[in-house]
């Protein structure tokens, strides 16, 4: 096309004041179809706001914190469930729900800046090489593993290794002259979901599951089979504090339970689309009682499998109302080495029951929800739970149950009251009571090494000074004067617990502290009325 010179001078100031105007525009992401479109997407706005915030703002500013801000506060107005999982957390995240990892198999404490050893997993490749408790890992493969330079996490990663790799050590023992030299091959290590299995009575099993996690039905039928070979002809199946997990390892675990064709829950999307699961013949235990025991921390995965025994007529919920988490969740990758769990349905017991309690005034008033069932007397008064007859719903064998808020137990155990299950529970998540114990089997590991562990959870007694001495411990490592005063038997029950934990595994701890559990005695005389 011609064009005359006379123009030019024209067509040129047009030319340069419109890049001077989409320059002003532009950023290093935009491209010509966000340039030239009447209207930004939403994503486009949030794109935008980050580029701006990178390259103009006037301060330097870390943007993958304020995605990770602005990731987290959009799920946040979604539901309390919708949650974001950063990059350095995801392998974490990953191998608690996978089961396992590759690694040498010992449970540690940094102590006194040095890797000591609680317990080598039994079984492990620790174990095998002949680690033993109280030992300290002073070096791997010429690495030094002791001082305030290393995070627990460091250590970690340096223990950690392909499998099959094998890792040089240099052990410090008490007793022993001079350094051990000891190689470990790595191997996986399970992270146990199941953590007891054993017989309270000559008929009654009982099994402990602390998440449903991918090994979560493998572990439960092989404690199974040893309970029902061991005489076990009805079951505590313990979902006390149990957060939940994988969907499909609930049902797997409830199909044990249920015959075949029976309704195990069914879920539901935005849509409308309703997918139904179903138990198979393949049940195990489907003519023994059971009795499901659950607390208010029973949540999700849990109330799915109290859920559908409930609404089958089959067994016996025994405890507190649970948690109430009805949502499904689905995890999503993001493209960094982050994810999302974004609740992609809801899901129903047989009966039609939601067990979703309401989350409309905001994250932090669902989240204090224990506080308000404390407060009401929920958790020490069965009559002070709040139900609606709107969301009343009956069993095949006409037993009224309630939806909108967690599973509503058949037979109500209050919450122990005082100390025992808030102070002591408190010290005992948070390592108080590991440290004191460890520091206990360090003044004399021959003498309690030789006790054999069934004589030990069945006859060994923890005297008051030891009691003393836990509180002298405490108030030297907090700002409160702590005394027991009136709770020796609960806080002897707990060290007692701990110890067992720490010198022999395998379910000792719930062994022990069963002996003098409420809801463990309730299901007890349960039992032994209905024979």
């Amino acid at each position: 096309m011609h064009i005359q010179k006379k123009y030019l001078p024209l067509l040129l100031g047009i030319a340069i004041a419109l890049g001077i105007f989409i320059g002003g525009k532009l950023n290093f992401s935009d491209s010509p179809d966000r340039l030239f479109s009447s209207s930004n997407s939403k994503k486009d706005k949030l794109d935008r706001l980050i580029d701006y915030i990178e390259y103009d703002y006037v301060d330097d500013v870390n943007t993958d914190s304020i995605v990770d801000v602005t990731v987290n506060g959009i799920l946040e107005n979604l539901d309390p469930h919708s949650v974001y999982i950063p990059k350095e957390d995801m392998q974490r995240v990953t191998e608690n729900m996978k089961g396992d990892f590759v690694g040498i198999g010992v449970n540690f404490y940094t102590y006194r800046d040095t890797i000591a050893v609680i317990r080598a997993v039994d079984g492990g490749p620790s174990d095998k090489a002949g680690i033993k408790g109280g030992d300290r890992i002073i070096m791997a493969n010429g690495d030094s593993l002791f001082g305030n330079v290393l995070k627990d996490g460091e250590i970690v990663e340096k223990l950690k290794g392909p499998i099959n790799s094998k890792v040089d050590l240099k052990v410090y023992r008490r007793g022993e002259p001079k350094l051990l030299d000891i190689t470990v091959k790595r191997a996986n290590i399970p992270i146990k979901s199941v953590d007891a299995a054993y017989m309270l009575t000559k008929d009654l099993g009982y099994i402990k599951i602390n998440r449903f996690a991918e090994t979560t039905y493998k572990e439960f039928k092989k404690g199974l089979d040893k309970l029902k070979k061991s005489g076990a002809t009805k079951l505590v199946l313990d979902l006390r504090d149990n957060p939940g997990g994988f969907l499909g390892i609930a049902e797997q675990v409830a199909d044990e339970f249920l015959e075949d064709g029976k309704l195990i829950l069914f879920t539901k999307n935005k849509s409308g689309a309703i997918e139904k699961s179903f138990a198979t013949e393949k049940g195990e235990f489907e003519t023994g009682d059971v009795y499901v025991l659950i607390n208010e921390n029973s949540a999700s995965a849990s109330e799915i499998v109290a859920g559908a025994l409930q609404d089958n007529d089959k067994g016996t919920i025994v405890g507190r109302r649970s948690y109430g988490k009805g949502l499904v969740q689905r995890e999503m990758e993001l493209g960094d080495g982050s994810a999302i769990r974004l609740t992609v349905s809801r899901y129903y017991t047989p009966t039609g029951r939601s067990i979703q309690r309401p989350y409309n005034h905001g994250v932090q008033d669902y989240y204090d929800d224990y506080y308000n069932r404390l407060e009401s007397g929920e958790l020490v008064d069965s009559a002070k739970i709040e139900v609606a007859d709107s969301l009343k719903y009956t069993t095949p064998k006409g037993k009224i149950v309630y939806g909108g808020g967690g599973i509503i137990p058949d037979i109500f155990v209050p919450i122990d009251g005082g100390m025992k299950n808030e102070t002591l529970s408190y010290l005992q998540r948070k390592g108080f009571m590991g440290y004191f114990i460890f520091e206990q089997l360090e003044k004399d590991r021959n003498f309690y090494n030789n006790i054999p562990r069934q004589e030990f959870i069945d006859n060994f007694e923890v005297g008051d000074d030891m009691v003393y001495a836990f509180e002298d411990f405490l108030n030297a490592r907090t700002d409160s004067k702590i005394t027991f005063l009136a709770y020796h038997d609960e806080v002897k029950q707990y060290l007692k617990a701990t110890l067992g934990d720490q010198l022999y595994g395998n379910g000792a701890y719930e062994e022990i502290f069963n002996q003098e559990d409420s809801m463990v005695d309730e299901v007890i005389k349960l039992s032994e009325q209905e024979r």
